[in-house]
């Protein structure tokens, strides 16, 4: 399994919290590329919902890993 901020992107609009099964099926009814199908298919589960896309791949970056002032925008 593995991650890139391309893939992790299409999980943003998820409805959190969610299930090892309905990110798949959210995945599959708004058609991702396969490879986040199949790296969702690789989650453990547990049963739990998944809170949000940082306990699916704890690197996601944050706004705040970005460098830009805001306030200069």
């Amino acid at each position: 399994m593995y991650w890139t901020l391309e893939l992790a992107s299409y999980l943003e609009d998820a409805p959190w919290p969610a299930t090892k099964d309905e990110l798949i099926e959210f995945s599959i009814r708004t058609g991702v590329p396969a490879e986040v199908v199949e790296n969702l298919q690789e989650l453990e589960d547990d049963g739990a919902p998944y809170e949000n896309i940082e306990e699916i791949w704890p690197d996601y970056p944050s706004k705040d890993d970005f460098f830009f002032n805001e306030d200069e925008y």
